[in-house]
């Protein structure tokens, strides 16, 4: 599921590294960044004598998933005090003749030591090339250096723009390298926190891999490496006559025990919701049908599984890329994961907060934080599993070059989550 693109991103957050997307913004983004620190949130205010330049920078942010807010009530108040009115939108305006007499001077002053936002954009129109209006609009700002000042001068400007660069502030010559510069800022985070290694867990899982002689795991055994890490695994077990099929009631869920029958619900070898007392003879006819249609695999058997239901499934992936090392994936789950496309990356092994955030960025996990007043998954077990399984980064002594929870079920907070599906690899020795 993952691409080049995403494996890229991951790496360059991991180590605090800030991308930008034109070669323009390359060059004109270090003035922008020097001096400061990664920002707390991703807010950006813009304020302008010029609203049609404005705008094309703000619908650039916008695109880009930049929030650009208002100011708060408390900037209001205050240059409201010293009679210079401000409209609680996300664009700040000044209306044709108004930016004179130190007032856009005054706003952008107050933007810049507010806590409101992260970011400030100024952009001057025409009136920039007139260097004395840089300097009474942008260089006298009393709080200039406080955070991140852009400056789009539209029209372009030389002198304007040499000005500026000669005072530290950082000036563009076009929306789209300002609103780049901007979103890259925004988007900074400093290199990820590695908590204590687990090495409990990580000599349990090794022991196991090490036992193993398979180059893949069947599902059982990668069940048995993922609860080693502490992962909470659906209960099962290996269906070989009618006896096993003793003291089983409900429904269950079965499947096909093949390492080398990858992906079984393609395979039609996996059934759901199976009365129990149909199990045996389901077993029967899934044996059946994988000796015919895969007459090469290696079968141990038919798994049944208790069913499991939850508020969400979700895919928890890791792998080994060439390029950039370990890497954990979380993503919606389910049989449509592929076509779905909402997931996130981040080099392993990740911290909990990082898994946290993680759940945060992935678009279609957002009905587990009680969106709409839906009820609220666990997503703290959510985080800890994806720890857990990030661990797999550290087993030296037989190294897994990938391994999936495709389905894990998110239950309802406290509840925890449960993984009902999976797959482990080993990488080629040497």
């Amino acid at each position: 599921m993952t691409g080049p693109d995403e494996i890229a991103a991951a790496f360059f957050r991991n180590h605090g590294i800030i991308r930008v997307d034109m070669m323009e913004s390359l060059i004109e983004a270090p003035r922008l960044l020097l001096g400061h620190k990664p920002p707390r949130g991703r807010r950006v205010a813009v304020v302008t004598g010029t609203g049609g330049a404005a705008a094309m920078v703000v619908d650039r942010l916008g695109t880009l998933g930049a929030e650009v807010v208002p100011p708060s009530p408390e900037v209001i108040a205050r240059l409201a005090a010293k009679d210079i009115p401000v409209a609680p939108v996300p664009l700040t305006d000044i209306p044709m003749g108004q930016s004179e007499g130190g007032r856009y001077t005054a706003i952008l002053s107050e933007y810049l030591g507010s806590g409101h936002c992260d970011a400030v954009v100024s952009v001057v129109g025409s009136s920039s090339r007139n260097t004395q209006v840089i300097v009474e609009r942008v260089l006298n700002a009393q709080s200039r250096g406080a955070k991140p000042l852009a400056v789009f001068l539209a029209p372009r400007a030389d002198e304007g723009l040499a000005l500026l660069e000669e005072n530290g502030v950082a000036g563009f010559r076009t929306p789209e390298t300002c609103a780049d510069a901007v979103n890259a800022y925004l988007n900074w985070h400093a290199p990820a926190e590695h908590e204590p290694r687990a090495d409990k867990e990580i000599a349990a899982a090794a022991a196991l891999a090490v036992k193993s002689k398979t180059q893949r795991l069947n599902e059982l055994d990668s069940h048995a490496l993922f609860a080693a890490l502490g992962i909470t695994v659906v209960q099962a077990r290996v269906l070989t006559s009618a006896a096993d099929c003793a003291g089983m009631g409900g429904q269950v869920a079965v499947k096909i025990l093949s390492a080398d029958i990858a992906h079984k619900t393609d395979a039609g070898l996996v059934r759901l919701d199976v009365p129990a007392v149909d199990a045996h003879e389901e077993m029967g006819r899934m044996l059946k049908e994988a000796r015919t249609r895969f007459p090469q695999a290696k079968v141990d058997g038919v798994l049944v599984q208790r069913m499991e239901r939850g508020l969400a499934e979700t895919i928890v992936g890791f792998r080994r890329d060439p390029e950039v090392g370990p890497i954990v994936m979380l993503g919606a789950g389910g049989v449509a994961a592929e076509l779905r496309r909402s997931y996130c990356v981040r080099l392993a092994p990740v911290s909990l907060v990082e898994a946290r955030a993680m759940i945060a960025e992935v678009r279609d996990l957002a009905i587990l934080s009680g969106y709409r007043s839906l009820p609220r998954g666990d997503c703290e077990a959510l985080a800890r599993t994806i720890r857990a399984l990030s661990l797999l980064a550290l087993l030296d002594a037989r190294k897994v070059s990938e391994a999936e929870i495709n389905p894990l079920i998110v239950r309802a907070e406290g509840q925890g989550v449960v993984a009902v599906d999976g797959l482990v690899a080993f990488a080629t020795e040497g």
